[in-house]
Parts: structure tokens; sequence; C-alpha cells
């Protein structure tokens, strides 16, 4: 099981900190020991963004020695604007990171772990596995 590749998204991160639902950090934690982690750099970036202090950025800096750490490739901002652009076409906007980051899951063979809706409608135009 260790194979699967399974990119967190940044919701599910945020929740995770939180700490409120334990039954959802439980399955959090065990995506953390069963699968193989990735996060986007853009992911990391909107954590730094909303951290409340240094200590909340030192942990999310630490993720690049913890996790697999993925950025773009050669095409990948075209892709996610073409997907976009697909999107729109049909009257569905998402956010163009969060197609974005469904690029760069389909790019990684990669299943999207999430708690935003709207990559549900995303699937509807690209081939990607979701969780959560």
């Amino acid at each position: 099981m260790r194979d699967k590749k399974i990119l967190v998204d940044t919701s599910v991160w945020i929740d995770y900190f939180k700490g409120n639902d334990a039954n959802f950090h439980g399955r959090v934690d065990k995506a953390l020991t069963n699968f193989r982690i990735y996060v986007p750099k853009v992911v990391l970036a909107e954590l730094i963004q909303g951290a409340k202090s240094e200590k909340e950025i030192a942990v999310i800096e630490d993720f690049t020695d913890a996790f697999y750490i993925v950025d773009q490739k050669e095409d990948t901002w075209l892709n996610a604007g073409r997907l976009s652009y697909s999107m729109k076409r049909k009257g569905i906007t998402v956010n163009i990171i969060d197609c974005y980051i469904a690029v760069i899951a389909s790019e990684n063979d990669c299943s999207i772990f999430s708690l935003d809706e709207h990559f549900k409608g995303i699937k509807k135009f690209l081939h990607i596995e979701l969780i959560g």
C-alpha cells in the first residue's frame, strides 16, 4: 500500500493542524503512515502565507524532509490554463491554483486528498482520483 501516491491539498493540512476533529486527524495520520505523500510547492506557499507564527513556518518548512515535494514540469502551467479554459467554456470556474494542483497530481500519478468540493468538478475534465 505504501506505493500509492497521495497529493495532500492545503485544505487538508489546515484542518489537520487545527486538530479540532480527532476522527479526521486519525484519517490523515493513517494516510501519512500508509502512503507516499506528495506536496506541491504551491501548497507550501499557501500554508506559509496563512501561518500565524515563525514556529508554524518552521513546521511547514520541515515538510521538505518528510514528504515528496513536487513542482511544475515544462508545461504544467499551460496545462492548468487549458484545464481552466475548458471548464469555463462549460460554465465552471475554478481557481487557477487548484487547476494547477490537479495537473501536478495527474503528472505525478497521485490521488488528491482535499476537502475542497471543486476538485469533483475538475475530475470531469481531467483524469484524477479523489480521496477524502
